[in-house]
């Protein structure tokens, strides 16, 4: 069977650190994941070997001590993705602040399994024997498809409040089912979620909107009562029985919309988000973006998108410059997927969009988005001032090209002769 460089890296750690006289095992997600016949997206190796052990095994050049106050240790690999954490077993202080622990204990495997989060992803392996090391029985979890807190739920949930949008994510995102108690502990400890960083609890929610099962996801998160204190912009949608369809409507669009973006994603979430208008609703957004941390570049990507959900109506009687504008666009094909998603949730035709796709795919680069005929420099040399009137004698110019009423420069110069006369 062949395998993986990052798998191939990862059994060569392990094997450099059992000739050590250390112990070493591959430990949680990736363990998971090739139990569920997955491709790991990385590997976790955990071992008896303190930190400076490790570095002084790999190199000081070769190691990143991440967290070597909790016994994490980075070893590169001869390419990014063959990196590997490398973490002392160990067993963790009270979590006074529900985001780290107080203190670490380095230990044995059978203690260090009890203070992860899910069963699912506390167990150990070893890929050099094929061994598997199952101390909370994940694996009898894993085939009966159910998310378990490892120990008391209520105490797991406390030490890391994150676990709290964890346990949703992998539900929904694997197609398991909570566990009756894991899923109370959730529900009693919602209102807390907010202790974790914005940029922490934006991450859950990148990584659970990216997944096609988005639409289960934020289900969940709104039946536990996480989304009312993520999002409670949103909490209108599923209180007022009059909102009820919008907001299942929804969670409807969550499930049609065909995207691995999550910008799209989001902005499909918040379309109907409660307001008195368009321009409050755009206000809204721009403050959730915000205070969630997203980029410059997500948060404006985000507003674009629901500020232009409705700017391919009626497209084939639309203005050409406006139209070969917004097909231009270098985010349009996010807007082509949120559109569709939406128009599908409320039954609506898909013409005009279809219209756009085709349009877009048959016209040139060079005449849909063609370079302008005429500058700004231009203008200065004809001794236009540099001012507001700039910007609109360009604009006026270049909506003429597109329009395809003029095609060189000669044409572009005659026609600011008339608007300037004018």
């Amino acid at each position: 069977m062949k395998h993986s460089e990052p798998y191939l890296a990862a059994v060569e750690i392990v094997r450099k650190l059992r000739d050590a006289g250390f112990q070493a095992l591959w430990a949680g997600g990736c363990v998971r994941d090739l139990l569920l016949q997955k491709e790991p997206k990385d590997y976790d190796v955990a071992t008896n070997a303190l930190p400076e052990e490790v570095r002084t095994l790999f190199g000081k050049r070769r190691t990143l001590a991440v967290g070597a106050s909790f016994g994490v240790i980075i070893v590169r690999g001869h390419q990014p993705d063959c990196d590997v954490e490398i973490a002392t077993f160990r067993s963790e202080g009270p979590y006074l602040d529900g985001r780290r622990p107080e203190h670490v204990k380095f230990t044995t495997a059978e203690e260090d399994a009890q203070r992860r989060d899910f069963t699912i992803n506390g167990m150990f392996y070893d890929p050099i024997n094929d061994s598997l090391f199952d101390y909370v029985g994940g694996k009898a979890d894993l085939n009966q498809h159910i998310i378990r807190a490892i120990g008391n739920p209520l105490e797991r949930m406390q030490e890391d409040k994150l676990r709290l949008l964890r346990a949703i994510r992998f539900a929904a995102t694997l197609h398991f089912q909570l566990e009756e108690s894991t899923r109370q502990a959730v529900q009693t400890m919602a209102d807390q979620i907010n202790v974790v960083s914005p940029e922490r609890i934006a991450d859950e929610l990148r990584k659970m909107l990216i997944h096609p099962a988005r639409s289960q996801a934020i289900a969940l998160v709104q039946e536990t009562g996480l989304l009312k204190q993520v999002l409670p912009e949103l909490a209108p949608l599923w209180e007022s029985a009059g909102n009820r369809s919008l907001w299942l409507q929804t969670l409807d669009r969550l499930k049609l919309v065909s995207t691995h973006s999550f910008e799209t994603a989001f902005a499909t979430l918040l379309l109907d988000l409660p307001a008195s208008g368009a321009d409050q609703r755009l206000d809204e957004i721009y403050e959730i973006c915000k205070r969630l941390r997203f980029s410059n570049h997500s948060l404006n990507l985000v507003h674009w998108l629901v500020q232009q959900r409705h700017s391919l109506e009626h497209a084939p009687a639309m203005k050409l410059s406006r139209l070969k504008r917004l097909l231009a666009h270098e985010d349009c094909p996010q807007l082509f997927e949120l559109i569709a998603a939406d128009l599908s949730s409320r039954k609506q035709p898909l013409d005009d969009l279809e219209f756009c796709r085709q349009y877009r795919d048959h016209t040139p680069r060079e005449v849909l988005n063609p370079p302008p005929l005429i500058s700004g420099n231009d203008l200065l040399d004809l001794g236009i001032k540099s001012g507001p009137q700039f910007k609109h004698l360009l604009t006026q110019v270049q909506d003429a090209q597109l329009e395809e009423l003029i095609h060189t420069q000669d044409e572009a110069f005659a026609l600011l002769s008339q608007i300037l006369q004018k």
